[in-house]
């Protein structure tokens, strides 16, 4: 069973709580309730990320969801230039924790980069079913 969603999303800051509309839809319909809440944060910070230091004026994000029997992995590519960076910040730091946050608590983290632009993922262990 191999399962795949996306959509595309505008540079707007309304998009970022519609991104994570999108992964709670997805989630649900997949049955995979355990996973909404930490997906919904990251989300949050990748899409607030591509809308920062992403996604050029006039141009959109994706987010895509897949799925199999042992993954979920969440992705989300722009077609900006800027290259995500893992940063330490400071304890008294207001940004730079997002990245930090996902590569720590996901499964597994990349950044994969294309000709135009590149897309930060996140993968995730699908709950056992009990």
């Amino acid at each position: 069973m191999s399962l795949s969603q996306q959509r595309r999303f505008p540079r707007r800051h309304t998009s970022v709580g519609a991104s994570r509309k999108f992964v709670t839809g997805v989630l649900t319909e997949w049955e995979l309730h355990p996973l909404i809440e930490d997906i919904k944060l990251y989300v949050s910070e990748l899409a607030t990320n591509a809308l920062l230091h992403g996604v050029p004026p006039g141009r959109e994000f994706c987010v895509v969801l897949h799925g199999d029997e042992e993954l979920v992995r969440l992705e989300v590519r722009d077609s900006g230039s800027g290259l995500p960076t893992v940063r330490h910040p400071d304890h008294d730091a207001c940004s730079g924790r997002g990245l930090h946050l996902v590569s720590e608590l996901a499964d597994d983290f990349g950044v994969d980069h294309h000709v135009v632009g590149k897309t930060v993922w996140l993968a995730f262990k699908r709950p056992v079913a009990p």
